[in-house]
C-alpha cells in the first residue's frame, strides 16, 4: 500500500515523544523503593516483549502504520494475544523506567505515548482491513 501524509505524521510525531521523553524537566517524585523496582520488572518485559515481536515481524516490519507490500497477518507468538504488541511493549517499558525513575514527567509523556499509539492503531487497523 502507498503510503500517506498520515504515516509520516504518525512517526514524526512519534518519535518527538520519544525524543522528549529522553529529557526530564522536573524533580523526581518520592516513592516506594518497592514501586521503582516493580516499575523496572515491567521496563524490562516491555522492552523483551517490543524486541522479541519485532523478530517475529521479520520483513512485515515497518514503522508507518499503513503495511508493507507483502505484510502477511500472524497469529503466532506474541500477536495470539495483542494485535499491537509492540506498542504494549513500549509502553511497558515507558511507563516502567518512569517509575523506576520516579519521573512524572516520563508518566506524562507515556501517557501521550498510549494517546498517540491508540490513535495509531485504529488508522493502522483502517489500512490492515484493506
Amino acid at each position: 500500500m502507498k503510503k500517506t501524509s498520515k504515516d509520516y505524521i504518525f512517526v514524526v510525531i512519534q518519535f518527538l515523544l520519544f525524543g522528549v521523553y529522553a529529557f526530564d524537566f522536573f524533580q523526581s517524585l518520592e516513592i516506594p523503593k518497592f514501586l521503582a523496582t516493580f516499575g523496572m520488572v515491567i521496563a524490562i518485559i516491555g522492552f523483551m516483549i517490543a524486541l522479541l515481536t519485532v523478530f517475529e515481524l521479520k520483513s512485515n516490519l515497518t514503522v508507518f502504520p499503513t503495511p508493507t507490500e507483502k505484510a502477511v497477518l500472524l497469529t503466532h507468538g506474541f500477536f495470539r494475544y495483542s494485535r499491537h504488541p509492540i506498542y504494549t511493549g513500549i509502553l511497558m517499558f515507558a511507563i516502567g523506567f518512569a517509575l523506576y525513575n520516579c519521573s512524572l514527567y516520563k508518566l506524562l509523556i507515556s501517557g501521550l505515548l498510549l494517546i498517540w499509539f491508540y490513535l495509531k492503531s485504529v488508522y493502522e487497523e483502517k489500512q490492515l482491513s484493506q
